[in-house]
């Protein structure tokens, strides 16, 4: 199989996945409306989602860095949609915290596994990567639509429904999986790639992207409330706020790609995070529709860096990238939901506009953090030829079939 058309469906799996992600935060406001949730109630799904991946992020991260686990991908991204689909149906709230925590699971067994097998398609190109994050934009961006439109028409009973994307993520990772195996299903084995790990700079880079993660999170769970709040209460205002919060992502990811391949990922990084703090101040301080403009300003802000983050994760932890990308993919992502029921419980206190102003505060972390990185070496992956080869050359074999198989340490 093409690089090219190994990562286009690498890309729509992650869009499938992601969709479970972003519905979390779309589902906010009708929990609010149909179950009377207050602003802390709602923030605690947010958690529930996020509390349980990241704990097992680098846990999945672990595994994969010793065993190919791809049949990881179908099976979380059904765990992701079942999770999704039956917590709009679920009676208590308790149940409803149980449904998304195992959707987090899922979410938080996919991307491991993924990652490693889109850097092994994308053969050390920031675009390539950047493509696959897009996909995982995508289905952020089209998480409030779908939302909208299965539950504004018949409620939260038709959740369910919601299931749609996982059904079709799975089923379209299968070709890729067939791509691993050889005809006679042998398969090429990895070596770990040449380098040394740089533990301290990849500390650093995590604390960047949880204060990352706090912004984006504490955005996701509250913009959609504050833009109904301004625009009169109208409920198609706070989902068209979540899109434009989403799609700004899809144009931030691509940028980020092309930036870096010219001037490098930690300068293109270090300079996103300064403009995403304007534009967060503008999201807490202009009236009106001015409003839009400023979150799609941060949403493109906190996502130029984003893939360009997790191959630095990589490029610093070269013996663990499974573990790398658990972290920068996973965890610090996930880490950032662990806030949100602070800034719901600021929100009730006060006002959804007021809970958003710590926010500002983080990208400027996140500047001074990259201050202290530079750029690491790419390693050279050193793979033995064989069969398998998800990119169609047999320099580049992608490691795993179906099963739990050893890395060949």
């Amino acid at each position: 199989m093409s690089r090219n058309k190994s990562i286009i469906l690498l890309s729509v799996g992650h869009a499938c996945v992601d969709v479970y992600q972003g519905a979390v935060a779309a589902l906010v406001p009708f929990f609010v409306a149909e179950r009377a949730y207050g602003y802390a109630a709602a923030s605690g799904v947010v958690l529930a989602a996020s509390l349980l991946s990241s704990v097992a992020q680098p846990v999945f991260g672990f595994l994969t860095d010793r065993w190919a686990m791809p049949w990881l991908l179908p099976l979380s991204t059904l765990l992701g949609g079942v999770g999704i689909a039956l917590s709009g149906v679920s009676g208590s709230y308790a149940l409803t915290l149980t449904f998304v925590a195992v959707s987090g699971l899922g979410v938080a067994a996919y991307h491991p596994e993924s990652a490693r097998m889109a850097r092994l398609a994308a053969r050390g190109s920031h675009s390539a990567m950047s493509w696959f994050s897009l996909g995982g934009n995508v289905g952020f961006a089209l998480a409030p639509l779908l939302v909208f439109a299965v539950v504004s028409t018949g409620g939260l009973r038709l959740s369910p429904l919601l299931v749609v994307p996982a059904l079709v993520g799975s089923a379209l990772c299968l070709p890729v999986l067939r791509a691993r195996e050889g005809p006679d299903g042998a398969r090429g084995d990895e070596a770990p790639p040449a380098g040394r790990d740089d533990r301290s700079s990849f500390v650093r880079l995590s604390l960047a992207v949880v204060c990352r993660s706090v912004v984006f999170v504490g955005l996701s769970t509250f913009v959609s409330l504050l833009a109904e709040q301004r625009m009169g209460g109208d409920r198609a205002a706070g989902t068209v706020a979540l899109l434009v919060l989403y799609l700004g992502g899809a144009v931030g990811s691509v940028l980020g790609g092309r930036l870096a391949d010219r001037w490098g990922r930690v300068t293109v990084s270090r300079w996103s995070y300064p403009a995403t703090a304007v534009a967060v101040a503008g999201i807490v301080t202009v009236p009106g529709p001015g409003l839009y403009f400023f979150v799609a300003l941060a949403s493109a802000g906190l996502y130029v860096p984003f893939s360009l983050q997790v191959t630095l994760g990589q490029d610093y932890l070269p013996s663990r990238v499974g573990t790398a990308s658990g972290i920068t993919l996973g965890l610090t992502v996930s880490v950032g939901g662990l806030t949100s029921p602070l800034i719901g419980t600021l929100a009730d206190a006060t006002s959804v506009r007021t809970a958003l102003i710590p926010l500002i505060l983080m990208p400027v972390l996140s500047w001074l953090l990259f201050r202290t990185l530079s750029e690491p070496p790419a390693p050279q992956d050193t793979r033995h030829p064989g069969k398998g080869d998800l990119t169609g050359t047999s320099g580049d074999p992608a490691a795993g079939s179906g099963r739990c198989t050893p890395r060949g340490r």
